[in-house]
């Protein structure tokens, strides 16, 4: 498990809120969910598509400036 998803679990952080789902290699709801394995003795809630639209940009201009 990576150590984000590690930390959040651990640490029992009730809510995972986000702006963009990432259809590739998503891990909270999108390709795979995490984050609501029965085997992890804890399972946040987790909300994805705040702001959709404006964290999308974000990320894709970010990445275009890197390319």
């Amino acid at each position: 498990m990576c150590d984000v998803r590690r930390a959040i679990v651990l640490a029992r952080i009730p809510r995972v809120v986000f702006g963009a789902w990432d259809p590739k290699a998503g891990a909270a709801g999108s390709v795979l969910d995490i984050l609501s394995e029965p085997q992890l003795n804890h399972s946040p809630d987790v909300v994805g598509g705040v702001l959709e639209d404006e964290c999308a940009a974000l990320l894709t201009d970010f990445f275009e400036e890197r390319r």
